[in-house]
This record gives C-alpha cells, sequence and structure tokens, in this order.
C-alpha cells in the first residue's frame, strides 16, 4: 500500500507514485509543471536573444506578442504602473503565470520593475 505524503509546496496529499522532485522538494504534479516552466525575469541572455530575434524578424512595440501580454501592457501604460497584486487580480492570473508574462515582456524591454518606497511596480521600459 502507498503511503500518503504532502506536497512541500501547496500541502495537498499526495501518494508515493504522484510524487516529483524538483529543487530537493517532494511536489504535487500541479507544484512540479508549476516550478520547472517558470521563465526567469533577470536573465541577460534571454533579453539579448530576444531583442536579437525581435530586431532580424521587424518586431517593435508590442508586435509578436499574445493577446494577454498586449493587454497587460497596455494596461500598465494605461495607469502608468501596476503592481503585481493589481495584474494577478486584474487578469485572474496565478502569481507563476504573472511572473512568466513580466519576464518575456522584460525580455522585449516593454516592461521593468520600479522599486517605489516598499512597494515594486510594473511600468513600461
Amino acid at each position: 500500500m502507498a503511503s500518503n505524503l504532502k506536497c512541500q509546496s501547496c500541502n495537498r496529499e499526495i501518494t508515493e507514485d504522484e510524487v516529483s522532485i524538483s529543487g530537493g522538494q517532494t511536489l504535487c504534479e500541479d507544484c512540479y509543471i508549476d516550478a520547472s516552466h517558470r521563465i526567469r525575469v533577470c536573465d541577460p541572455w534571454a533579453e539579448r536573444s530576444k531583442m536579437i530575434f525581435r530586431e532580424s524578424h521587424g518586431l517593435t512595440g508590442t508586435d509578436g506578442l499574445t493577446d494577454l501580454q498586449k493587454d497587460i501592457y497596455e494596461f500598465i501604460k494605461s495607469r502608468d504602473k501596476a503592481t503585481r497584486e493589481e495584474l494577478a487580480e486584474r487578469f485572474k492570473l496565478q502569481p507563476s503565470e504573472l511572473e512568466n508574462q513580466f519576464a518575456i515582456l522584460r525580455h522585449c524591454q516593454l516592461v521593468r520593475g520600479k522599486k517605489e518606497g516598499e512597494e515594486v511596480h510594473l511600468v513600461l521600459w
């Protein structure tokens, strides 16, 4: 009989055959997928690669972005800035998905983080 374990991320009970290991943590399948598909925000090589790709394909501004990425960009533009919490609520995104979208926008040099007091706002590049 398989013993029950807990996902170290979401605390959900899982059986041994449902376990995935990532970064030394015991995770359920959902949390493993979430952890393994994260795009790094501060990645100079990714930023450089994205800019070379965009330039070589004649992409400027929001050209080549998904509708969601364009909507996030326009939302920030309309307000001059937005917090991650405001964006997550407005677009109904999990924090990890929001970080992936932000990473892509940052790699395109369209959006960046800016600390104001104790808060970090996302602003146009």
